[in-house]
């Protein structure tokens, strides 16, 4: 794949976001891929946008999900980010949460913005996004699901005890303030035709995030299926992240 440098990428100059950006359809998707390199790589292109400056591509190159773009003449392909020139934000197809709808661990909060939030509870940034979630709990809905990273040791079982716990209270309690370390997480017992329920359901989980294409945690869509910066989206409601 052919990669330009990052001024290249700003000289696009791109005025519209991916709202004003049309889908195309399955017979302009087989025309793209008909290309003698999306051949010769078997490129798969799930979804495709025409951005007007250039196509918008999320691919699966051999099983790995990405975001690749074609310029309209469709001679150069561009492999890494690129940059809105107005927002500064990066462009990005739209995950399709349908898959996701349901499947959640729980969902926090009681207000009208509604988000999914992809999180490891051993993961640093995560709980501390996490420790700011009692301040926006009456403006915000976020569907939580879990995805414990393979280095952290705990993750997955830590998951597993949030998601026992029986009342809304006692998994925002156990969400935000579980530790390796929480006496109520190292003495915890629960029955195992429960347990057996709950890894099947994390498992879904797990594998709902790996099809929407997250790699790294906190991951966080908005309704419509855009990735958030969490910071950013803390700051939208006032608030200060330190």
């Amino acid at each position: 794949m052919i990669k330009t440098a990052r001024n290249l990428l700003l000289a696009l100059a791109l005025t519209t976001g991916l709202n004003a950006a049309t889908e195309l359809n399955k017979d302009e998707i087989k025309k793209i891929e008909n290309l003698d390199l999306f051949k010769g790589v078997n490129i798969k292109v799930n979804k495709a946008y025409d951005t007007e400056s250039l196509y918008l591509l999320k691919v699966n190159v051999r099983g790995k999900i990405d975001e690749i773009y074609l310029t309209k003449d469709k001679k150069y392909l561009i492999a890494g980010d690129v940059m809105d020139t107005k927002t500064g934000a990066k462009l990005s197809v739209p995950a399709d949460l349908s898959i996701a709808k349901g499947n959640q661990a729980f969902t926090f909060g009681k207000g009208n913005d509604e988000y999914y939030l992809f999180t490891d509870p051993e993961c640093p940034y995560c709980k501390k996004f996490e420790s700011y979630l009692a301040q926006v709990e009456d403006k915000v809905k976020i569907n939580v699901f879990y995805f414990p990273l393979d280095f952290h040791a705990n993750a997955r079982d830590i998951s597993l005890y949030v998601m026992s716990q029986d009342s809304y209270k006692d998994k925002v309690n156990a969400m935000v303030n579980t530790t390796k370390d929480t006496p109520a997480f190292k003495n915890r017992k629960i029955d195992a035709k429960k347990l057996k329920s709950l890894e099947a359901k994390l498992d879904k989980q797990i594998a709902i995030g790996q099809e929407l294409g997250v790699q790294g945690t906190p991951a966080v869509f908005d309704k419509d299926g855009n990735k958030v910066n969490w910071v950013q989206m803390l700051q939208s409601y006032g608030i200060e992240v330190k």
